[in-house]
């Protein structure tokens, strides 16, 4: 399922969500430049890396700053073209919405953190690794799951394949953004028995759980009249 648009209107510009498409725009036009042996070595220095954490070598050679770094550069790194298509379609269509909620300042700062705790869950579950990982996958996650929190019944027009048809329907996000989260959550744990497939799932999980609890504790103290508004078609 592809998400394309939700019916809930912003009442303010939604310019951190917009900063943070561009960034990570730019950011990949960069890498994509690079020839295959500087994107290599570019991918390994900012993206993350969890050996690298445990190593007091690591620490020792290139200190503290650079070693932990990439827990936040790894955010702006993309591993391909669907890759950050998806990452930005998904935080595009849902992030103004939380920005609006949250404020321009706080949002970037919870952004930035749903992406520290999916980095560091990654970290926890795989620390052996010796594979860069990278991607906004999950501070976009944190972005869902606030979403999930604060709009649960807003409609997301979705595309849906069916065998050889493709149609469209408009979708609950409770339901839409739940078994996106199921479907992580599955991935992760039989991640032992198919192996990673290359995507980091746990950054998810994570991600999402750190949104949505974040949401749970942020709605206990403020609550809101939530005004579903349908986009003009």
């Amino acid at each position: 399922m592809l998400p394309l648009r939700d019916n809930i209107r912003s009442h303010s510009a939604p310019v951190v969500n917009i900063g943070l498409i561009v960034a990570n725009v730019l950011v990949f036009l960069y890498q994509s430049s690079l020839n295959e042996q500087a994107e290599l070595a570019f991918v390994y220095t900012r993206g993350l890396v969890p050996l690298e954490l445990f190593s007091l070598r690591h620490y020792l050679e290139f200190g503290a700053l650079v070693t932990l770094s990439p827990l936040f550069t790894s955010m702006f790194l993309h591993g391909g073209w669907l890759h950050i298509g998806g990452n930005m379609l998904f935080l595009w269509i849902f992030g103004d919405n939380v920005e609006d909620r949250l404020g321009h300042f706080k949002y970037l700062l919870f952004y930035l953190a749903c992406g520290l705790f999916a980095g560091l869950l990654h970290v926890v579950t795989h620390p052996m690794s010796d594979m860069p990982t990278v991607g906004a996958s999950g501070a976009v996650a944190g972005v869902l799951g606030t979403y999930c929190v604060l709009f649960p019944h807003s409609r997301v027009l979705t595309i849906i394949p069916i065998v050889f048809f493709i149609t469209t329907a408009e979708i609950p996000a409770v339901i839409l953004l739940g078994v996106w989260f199921a479907f992580e959550v599955f991935s992760g744990i039989t991640e032992p028995i198919r192996g990673s497939g290359g995507v980091a799932v746990w950054a998810h999980i994570g991600g999402f759980a750190a949104g949505y609890l974040f949401a749970k504790k942020w709605l206990l103290q403020y609550r809101h009249v939530v005004t579903y508004r349908r986009r003009p078609s």
